[in-house]
């Protein structure tokens, strides 16, 4: 075993792959665990995840494996790319392999559907001994796999984490910034996944960017203003965890969430436009988790509620934007006016 940093990455979607190809083509030892035998054969054969990044040319260097012994051996870092339905049943199946102070570093973003628990809160959960970080931006793994200049944020309370995760994945076009707010970098990432439903929608009725832009900061607030009643520092929010994965999952037709709005701004059902993607749109599960908390806390989330009404019961896009509009005025930026000196009952 050499002296260089060994990798592990669980799951092998399009963010996986690219995340541990990246580490490959720096030199380092990585092996990528996914659960499709066919899957590894390719990439064994073809370098080329054919399912998730077809025509995206692999290391030599990557290893692929469906046995999570033989990919966890040795692994000083593990990222964990599982979609939030699956990420706990995974990290049992890990525990076997792992060690007590395991780095492990979740990348998902996505609430645990039962228990409204983020991927950092089922890892404390399942491996209370582990240095724990989550990764977390505006990080459409397509772009980065074309080399796109993009950069990311690892946010830990273990420093030695944060600087580790740094070195290993900064690269020419990928750059790692650090935050010790695990908690709001890893919401900014879930809640984010909402209103990218929302814009995709909007963008397929054809709506103009005078709408688009209320759209997006107004989701901004609403979202930092959930994040901050469970705890998050607001000003992680203006960071690239929160305002920038929001832009960029708003804006482009290759975000997973955005594409799943669009399908049903076109007339598409839910079950359609899921089908459609042939992949998981973590906000559709996320939509339906945070309204039913927002609603247990009073926490007031106009954005949400109405794009529930459109996603589960087919309530029309116009008499919900109506509604929006009529909604109480009240102060444009979240935290600068109090609530006292707002005039309403609610924030917009």
């Amino acid at each position: 075993m050499s002296g260089k940093t060994q990798v592990a990455v669980l799951g092998g979607g399009s963010f996986g792959t690219v995340l541990a190809n990246m580490v490959a083509e720096k030199g380092l030892p990585v092996r990528l665990w996914l659960r499709d035998e066919a899957q590894v054969r390719n990439i064994r054969e073809h370098r080329e995840n054919s399912k998730y990044l077809p025509g995206y040319r692999l290391a030599e260097g990557l290893e692929a494996d469906t046995r999570l012994g033989q990919v966890l051996d040795g692994a000083d870092l593990v990222f964990v790319a599982i979609p939030s339905g699956a990420f706990r049943k995974v990290i049992r199946d890990a525990k076997a392999w792992l060690r007590p102070h395991q780095m492990i570093i979740s990348t998902t973003k996505g609430i645990e559907a039962d228990t409204f628990s983020l991927m950092s809160e089922i890892l404390r959960d399942e491996l209370p001994q582990a240095s724990i970080g989550v990764l977390s931006g505006p990080n459409l793994a397509k772009e980065v796999a074309a080399r796109q200049l993009t950069a990311t944020v690892v946010a830990s309370d273990d420093a030695a984490l944060r600087e580790r995760v740094q070195t290993v994945l900064h690269t020419e076009y990928f750059r790692v910034y650090a935050s010790s707010d695990m908690y709001g970098v890893e919401l900014g990432g879930a809640l984010k996944n909402i209103y990218a439903i929302a814009a995709g929608l909007s963008s397929a009725l054809k709506m103009g960017e005078n709408t688009r832009s209320m759209l997006m900061t107004r989701s901004l607030a609403e979202m930092s203003r959930f994040a901050v009643s469970m705890g998050a520092n607001p000003l992680t929010f203006l960071g690239l965890a929160g305002v920038g994965d929001l832009i960029v999952t708003c804006m482009s037709p290759l975000s997973r969430n955005y594409r799943v709005g669009f399908a049903l701004g076109e007339g598409k059902t839910l079950d359609e436009a899921v089908e459609a993607l042939g992949e998981v749109a973590e906000g559709v599960n996320t939509l339906k988790r945070v309204k039913e908390k927002s609603e247990q806390l009073g926490i007031y989330m106009p954005l949400v509620t109405g794009l529930y009404e459109v996603v589960f019961n087919g309530a029309p896009v116009a008499a919900v934007a109506k509604m929006l509009m009529l909604n109480e005025q009240s102060s444009d930026v979240e935290f600068v006016l109090p609530r006292s000196q707002d005039g309403v009952t609610g924030s917009a």
